[in-house]
Parts: structure tokens; C-alpha cells; sequence
């Protein structure tokens, strides 16, 4: 009888022991940390939702590491900066100068004096990755390689990119001064496709020739996109490959599915196997948890009505358009909206003057607002405003 019992109780200690080990491995947000510790092998890497700016997983992105040609995304901005500032136009030529031509690494081989118009060069620069082709277009916008490296470098400062510096334009220098992190690649690559979705038709090209005309005569040359993904990872369209001894194999690469964009970025991976590998995989924890809402309908504002002022009513417009992204793997519930502002105010009325906002919810929840901001100005009205009122109605 006395060994049942101390059996019992043995085996009574057994169980109580071993019942937190058991809570433990069943806490989910334990087995989540768990999973994103594993998402990649590469020292460095990203996910972050174009729309928004959102983070979704990052594994020592401030680390400022070498960027290869991934800095050509800095390049690509400056280009359709100049575009959009009327400072060049696709049709434009550029003329290859002997610095240009005298690029190592990636190249599409264009010989000093030829000519490429804009677009193509943009297509050399962002398919086939074309050291000597980013050179040609920076000292085309900027006069030369050191002063549009300046404006890289500012540009960079402008978009709070804190953690770079840029030494060339094209990211074959192996300078220690010449670095970046994950995430200031995914800002970059973010202003990039989301001022400038265009930049996606070009990136998204798999192979495309172009023609090579010079002293020694006429021939066709084959751009090969360096993003194998764009033909593997379903909805891939971008954006930019790099690889040196010093950086190793980088990645920045853009995807979407229905109507998410997802920016993966992966830095120093060992080799382009993992490069490719560690972008789809961070890509597909994206996608399996995002959601997202934008409100595309938005209905017409009541107009407030104004005291005291030269017009009776002042009318409403929104700051901005409203985006909510849910990264919960749940789908969002039914959206609802409710506006707060003051049904009406005194004048003076200011344009741009917030006048409330508007709410939403999502199954009841509030999960954001935005400003609801006055359209026109409206003065107080005077003495001599009353005065001419009154005539014009007698």
C-alpha cells in the first residue's frame, strides 16, 4: 500500500512539472516568434506594404550594409524626377561618354558616342541592371557622375533614409562609405513604384533586345532580367537584383495579389539561391496575412452652414483617401463610417481648416479616421457687405 501511494505522488509531480513546458508550446504568439525567426537565412531583410508603409517582418534592417546595384533604385527616381519635372522626356538621347563606357561589372556594352533614347536606357538600367547605362543618364541629367551622386544623397535625406550613403550611381564601388539598410532600400523602392508605378512596365520585362548602333556598324543586343522571380513568384513585377564580393546577393522585390504590393527586401544572402528564396518566403507571410481596405467610394459632404459670413455654406473635402491594413490573417469585417464635424461655425472660415473628421469601423471597432478639412474660405462679413445685401434685395 505504501508504494501505490508513493507512486501516486510521484507520478502527481511528473504532471505538474511538466504543465507549464506544455502552456508554453501552446502560447500562438510564442510559435509566430518562433516562425519569423526562421522566415529567412539572410543577415538582413524586410517586408513592407507599399500602400501604407507598413512593416510586416524585419530581421536586423538598420544594419548599414553594401547595396550593389540595388542602389540603382536611387537612380531610377532621380530619372523619373527629371520626367516628371519636363527636364527630359523618354525620346530624348543620350549620349554614352567614355567614363560611361569604361563601367565593369554589368553592362549592356554601349561604346562611347552612341546614342540610346531614354527609355531604352531605363530598360538597360532596370532589366538588364547596366552599370555603364546609369552612368550615361546621370551625367546626361546632372552634367556628371559626382554631382548627380549629390542629389542621390539629398534625395535620400529627403526621404528620411538615415542609415545611407550613396559614392556612385550605379553600386560598384566596394567603398566602406558606400552603404544602406533593408529598410531604407524599401523606402526607396517605395517612392519608386508608388510615385512612379511606370517604373513597374519596364521591370516586369523578362527579355527584350535592343539595337546597338555605332561606327562599327548595326547589331541587336539581348537584356535578360536579372529578377528571376518575375518568372517563378507569381505576381512579381519588380524590382532590382544586385551582387558584388562585398554585398554578396541582394534583393529588392515587388509582388502583388489581389490588389496588396508587397516589397521584400533581402541583403548579403550567401548566394542568389537564398537571395530569391528568402524574398518569396517573406512575401508569401505577407500575402497569407494582409488585408486591405481603401475607401475608393466615397460619398459627397454635406456642405456647414456659415454664421456671420459672406457665404451662407462652406463645403467639405477629405485630407485623404482612407487606407487600413489588417496583417491578423482574418479577412476585415463590414466597414462603416460616421462623420464628426460641427453642423455649423463663424466666420472667418479658412481653406484647409479642419472642420472634423471622419471615422471608421470595421464590425463596430474603430480602426481609424481622416481629416475632414474646409474647401473654400469664407470672409466675416462687414458693414458694407450688409449694406449691399439689403439693396440688392430692395
Amino acid at each position: 500500500m505504501a508504494k501505490i501511494r508513493v507512486l501516486c505522488v510521484w507520478l502527481l509531480l511528473v504532471c505538474l512539472l511538466a504543465k507549464p513546458a506544455a502552456v508554453a508550446a501552446e502560447d500562438p504568439g510564442e510559435a509566430d516568434k518562433g516562425q519569423e525567426a526562421v522566415l529567412i537565412d539572410a543577415p538582413s531583410g524586410i517586408l513592407m506594404e507599399a500602400e501604407t508603409g507598413a512593416v510586416l517582418f524585419e530581421k536586423d534592417a538598420d544594419t548599414r550594409r553594401s547595396p550593389a546595384s540595388i542602389t540603382k533604385i536611387m537612380t531610377l527616381i532621380l530619372i523619373f524626377d527629371a520626367l516628371e519635372a519636363g527636364k527630359l522626356t523618354m525620346e530624348e538621347q543620350v549620349t554614352t561618354s567614355a567614363h560611361a563606357k569604361s563601367m565593369g561589372g554589368s553592362q549592356v556594352y554601349l561604346e562611347e558616342g552612341e546614342t540610346q533614347d531614354v527609355e531604352t536606357m531605363i530598360k538597360c538600367i532596370v532589366i538588364a541592371s547596366g552599370n555603364d547605362a546609369s552612368v550615361a543618364m546621370a551625367e546626361h541629367i546632372s552634367g556628371s557622375e559626382q554631382e548627380f551622386v549629390r542629389r542621390m544623397n539629398e534625395r535620400a535625406g529627403e526621404l528620411g533614409m538615415e542609415n545611407t550613403n550613396f559614392e556612385d550611381c550605379c553600386g560598384l564601388t566596394d567603398s566602406p562609405n558606400h552603404y544602406t539598410t533593408a529598410r531604407d532600400i524599401a523606402v526607396m523602392s517605395r517612392e519608386l513604384i508608388t510615385k512612379y508605378p511606370k517604373i513597374l512596365e519596364y521591370s516586369s520585362i523578362w527579355m527584350e533586345n535592343i539595337t546597338h548602333i555605332t561606327k562599327q556598324g548595326t547589331k541587336e543586343f539581348g537584356l535578360t532580367n536579372t529578377n528571376k522571380l518575375i518568372r517563378s513568384y507569381e505576381g512579381c513585377v519588380g524590382l532590382k537584383t544586385g551582387s558584388t564580393s562585398v554585398a554578396k546577393y541582394c534583393l529588392s522585390a515587388v509582388a502583388g495579389r489581389k490588389g496588396i504590393t508587397l516589397i521584400s527586401v533581402v541583403m548579403a544572402a550567401p548566394d542568389y539561391k537564398v537571395r530569391f528564396r528568402d524574398a518569396a518566403s517573406m512575401l508569401n507571410y505577407g500575402f497569407s496575412r494582409c488585408s486591405i481596405y481603401i475607401d475608393r467610394k466615397l460619398k459627397e459632404l454635406p456642405k456647414v452652414l456659415v454664421r456671420k459670413g459672406k457665404k451662407d455654406t462652406v463645403p467639405l473635402k477629405v485630407e485623404k483617401q482612407f487606407k487600413y491594413l489588417d496583417t491578423s490573417g482574418n479577412p476585415i469585417g463590414r466597414i462603416s463610417r460616421k462623420l464628426r464635424i460641427h453642423r455649423e461655425v463663424e466666420a472667418p472660415v479658412k481653406k484647409g481648416a479642419q472642420a472634423g473628421e471622419l471615422v471608421y469601423f470595421s464590425d463596430g471597432k474603430e480602426i481609424g479616421s481622416v481629416p475632414i478639412l474646409y474647401d473654400k474660405t469664407v470672409p466675416r462679413i462687414t458693414y458694407k457687405d450688409c449694406v449691399k445685401k439689403i439693396l440688392e434685395i430692395l
